[in-house]
């Protein structure tokens, strides 16, 4: 089995990473434009290259916006929470870690974990179970940012958070109803925040585990955001405390 990834942008991180990559597909004819530095980037990795029409792109896509590039790759390869806790050791930083709680939408999830690379975030913990994994879209939406974030994919979210209580990680879950807004909640040190699924947000059991519940203050007629928005908005407060540049 293999991974396909399309996008332009998408597949330029992939051919600047480390990741295993097994054939390049692009449109036959096209040079135009970053296409010049995919070909560019392929070659000096000595990437297998096919040309082919339209109608085979739109196939391995599903008809979605591949701008005239798809990429094989091997398999995205999950990590363990403790692998995310040593990225955080060996930059010198208390770990700060995103928990996507039972996120189903694959564009939010590939927007959550591309927000988390742009703001400093170790590591992103997932469920195995009743959530969306790392698939075409997610790496789509997430522009890149696959190819330079840790992934932990866990059968028990509530154990993972458990096992960062016992490595001195606080928890803050985001929540409407949250005792403390966001603002006044202290995220400088180790800190791992949860977003909640789009429907039903953090189940009863998360949110007892948290040590703190946050609120987003807001002051519209409308009381909810988008999973992703949120996540945009809680994680970019905690990286503006921890001084991130």
């Amino acid at each position: 089995m293999e991974d396909l990834i399309f996008g332009r942008n998408s597949v330029i991180e992939v051919l600047e990473s480390d990741r295993p990559i097994n054939k390049l597909f692009i449109l036959k004819g096209e040079r135009h434009g970053s296409i010049s530095k995919i070909l560019e980037l392929a070659r000096d990795k000595k990437v297998v290259i096919s040309e082919v029409q339209k109608a085979k792109l739109d196939e391995m896509t599903n008809n979605q916006n591949h701008q005239g590039v798809v990429i094989a790759v091997s398999p995205y390869e999950y990590c363990e929470v403790e692998d995310i806790l040593e990225v955080a050791r060996e930059r010198g930083e208390p770990p700060f870690i995103l928990i996507a709680d039972g996120i189903e939408d694959p564009h939010n999830l590939g927007a959550m974990i591309r927000t988390a690379e742009c703001m400093g975030v170790h590591g992103v913990i997932i469920p195995k179970r009743r959530a969306v994994g790392v698939t075409n879209t997610v790496a789509k939406v997430a522009a890149g940012a696959l190819e330079y974030m840790k992934i932990a994919r866990v059968n028990n979210i509530n154990d993972s958070i458990e096992e960062l209580k016992e490595n001195g990680v606080w928890v803050v879950g985001t929540d409407a109803d949250g005792r403390d807004l966001l603002t006044d909640v202290d995220m400088k040190g180790s800190i791992a925040i949860v977003i909640g699924s789009e429907g039903e947000g953090m189940s009863s059991l998360t949110k007892k585990k948290c040590d703190f519940l946050a609120k987003i203050p807001m002051k519209g007629k409308i009381t909810s955001l988008n999973a992703s928005v949120t996540c945009g908005m809680v994680v970019y407060e905690a990286a503006r405390q921890r001084g991130n540049k």
